[in-house]
């Protein structure tokens, strides 16, 4: 299975925000919106970074509650890892196993095409088990 295909059965919406943001906000933001990321495009509508409950945490951990009334351009991750939607299944688990992150956003075209989580990822891969394991039942039982 491919990103592709995993973004026309989810949809290709993407919660995004300015770098401008503050970081208080971006928190109350993740938590309605019940994510644990979002997506940091600039003025042009490309890719400025992402920020994660995880960044939030370090900064918090790292400034104390100061660290709440800065931008989150200041603790985003501006160096993002992105795929594309031809990558597989298997590429896209083994990006976010060696790079440590739940959320990989999708370029297509040079733009923000979607959003991939672990849990997408996750999902797609027991499907792909439990159907082939059906197809080995069906093979044997014939």
């Amino acid at each position: 299975m491919t990103v592709k295909q995993i973004l026309d059965q989810k949809g290709r919406d993407v919660v995004t925000v300015t770098p401008s943001m503050g970081t208080e906000e971006a928190a109350r933001f993740l938590a309605d919106n019940r994510i644990g990321a979002v997506v940091v495009l600039d003025a042009k509508g490309k890719i400025a970074g992402i920020l994660s409950e995880r960044d939030i945490v370090r900064a918090v951990a790292s400034k104390g509650a100061d660290a709440l009334k800065s931008p989150i351009s200041a603790i985003m991750t501006s160096r993002v890892t992105t795929c594309g939607e031809s990558h597989s299944v298997n590429q896209v688990m083994e990006l976010m196993t060696n790079g440590r992150f739940r959320h990989l956003p999708v370029e297509h075209d040079g733009k923000l095409g979607g959003i991939i989580s672990i849990g997408d990822v996750v999902r797609r891969r027991i499907e792909d088990v439990e159907r082939e394991a059906a197809e080995i039942k069906a093979y044997i039982a014939s």
